[in-house]
């Protein structure tokens, strides 16, 4: 991809009077200042520009782009505009644009598409190129093969650095990216990696046998794209070799292909953390209010059902509320507490599960260690709420109920919010469902029935205790109020 200079452009600041300009300019057809307006602009800047215009505007303004700056901007486009534009563009310039895609972007691409739509333009483009993104769109979808592009530049190692250097110059501007090149043998496994440095600082006569890397960094063909994205990140790389079950290199993935991957699955987990399911991130904003609502309304309907069983709890133990109405005033109080210490607990046991660094530290351990936290909580905590609850109620029983109740809930809802989404992830499912809204439903149910049954219990035995360590009566009337 070639790079320009550097435009003088605030994003945030001038887009929105670029955006302006833009839009004014096409619509007095004034076309010849358009081209000199984005001519010093980058690509992925043109894209943000000509996605904030209107629809009926985009074409016009795509069209005005030069063929090759139009490849380039158009996949750097929002799928909604990309499929826009293809209906609003002739047959001849779509296919045009489609056949000198990247092969990883076309799939990409093709992905957003409606199925007649996708065979429609498979069956127009050159051999070659249906060859190859067939064989993409045939692994399986998040994995390094769907991810992957076939343009990279693989070498032999009985070349010398002289050959070598003259095929990366052949083949560079075909080739997504030529600072890691792959060396692979007649039957195009994979052998050796070696950087363009290593290449350029090689002596010409020397044999890339003898400069390259033998011990290669790969991913397999099925590999997750989070699995992917995490060697990436932990090795440094610009590109990771993709390699088939056979080992021959068939592909690469390259770093902003990962970013893109980490923001995808950034934005899952943070839909998932708030029970809205995912759907197509990209347009959500974009969507309407009907599409919106069917994406929340299908855990908020679990956890109202779910809160039910809170409302049953109260019900089923009217008893001891009758008995202290006062009792009541504090189930907000430790329901709240207990979805609170709960959510903290599976926020950060689900990060540490997708960063990998709960690994070293083991789950057992996390979750006891959770636990323990939660027992801290719920003391110092319990220094706060005990003596203000003895306090209004006026009474020890409110106190000893609330405190004793806050220790318990915060201690099992910290369990909980470690074990839920340790134990999903076992099972194969996704952690981050096991967020605040799921934990929180959880706790106000166990933690009302925890509160009520201890405020019932030391109700029916308060008279008991009372008498065996012999205080006055009085002090036994006012704990009755």
């Amino acid at each position: 991809m070639t790079e320009k200079p550097a435009a003088p452009l605030n994003i945030g600041l001038d887009a929105d009077l670029l955006l302006h300009e833009l839009q004014g300019l096409l619509e007095m057809g004034n076309y010849d200042a358009v081209k000199p307006l984005l001519s010093p602009l980058q690509e992925v800047d043109i894209a943000e520009v000509i996605g904030g215009l209107p629809r009926t505007l985009q074409a016009l303004a795509f069209r005005l782009l030069s063929k090759d700056e139009a490849i380039e901007v158009y996949e750097y486009l929002e799928p909604p505009v990309q499929q826009s534009l293809l209906e609003l563009l002739r047959s001849g310039e779509v296919l045009e644009l489609v056949e000198e895609m990247s092969p990883d972007d076309r799939v990409r691409l093709f992905d957003e598409l409606p199925a007649k739509v996708v065979r429609r333009l498979l069956s127009q483009l050159s051999p070659v190129e249906r060859r190859v993104t067939a064989q993409l769109l045939g692994y399986a979808s998040e994995t390094a093969g769907r991810l992957m592009t076939t343009e990279f530049i693989d070498l032999k190692e009985v070349h010398s650095a002289a050959q070598a250097l003259t095929i990366v110059r052949r083949r560079a501007r075909e080739t997504e990216t030529i600072y890691s090149l792959y060396v692979t043998d007649a039957g195009r496994h994979l052998t050796g990696i070696l950087s363009l440095r290593d290449l350029v600082t090689a002596e010409p006569e020397n044999r890339i046998g003898d400069v390259m890397t033998r011990e290669v960094v790969s991913v397999n063909t099925d590999t997750d794209q989070e699995e992917v994205a995490r060697a990436i990140q932990r090795y440094d790389f610009l590109a990771v070799p993709v390699v088939d079950r056979e080992r021959r290199l068939v592909g690469i993935v390259t770093v902003d292909d990962v970013i893109d991957v980490i923001e995808q699955e950034a934005t899952r987990d943070l839909y998932a953390a708030g029970a809205v399911e995912a759907g197509d991130e990209d347009d959500y904003f974009q969507s309407n209010l009907f599409t919106v609502a069917r994406r929340r309304v299908v855990w908020l309907s679990v956890l109202v059902v779910a809160s039910f069983v809170t409302s049953e709890v109260i019900a089923v133990n009217e008893e001891v509320l009758k008995e202290v109405v006062l009792l009541a005033a504090f189930i907000p109080l430790l329901a709240g507490t207990g979805g609170n210490v709960g959510a903290q607990s599976s926020t950060v046991v689900i990060r540490g599960l997708s960063t990998q660094s709960i690994t070293s530290l083991g789950e057992f351990r996390a979750v006891a260690r959770e636990a323990t936290a939660g027992l801290l909580l719920g003391l110092l905590m319990m220094l706060l709420v005990v003596p203000f609850a003895w306090w209004r109620g006026q009474s020890p029983l409110v106190g000893l109920s609330v405190g004793t109740s806050l220790l318990a809930i915060t201690t099992l809802a910290a369990t909980a919010g470690a074990a839920f989404p340790l134990l999903f992830n076992r099972l194969g499912w996704d952690p981050a469902l096991m967020s605040t809204p799921f934990i929180t439903t959880c706790t106000d149910v166990v933690g009302t029935l925890i509160y009520l049954k201890t405020a019932q219990w030391l109700l029916l035995n308060m008279p008991q205790l009372v008498a065996a360590t012999g205080i006055s009566t009085q002090l036994l009337a006012a704990i009755h109020f």
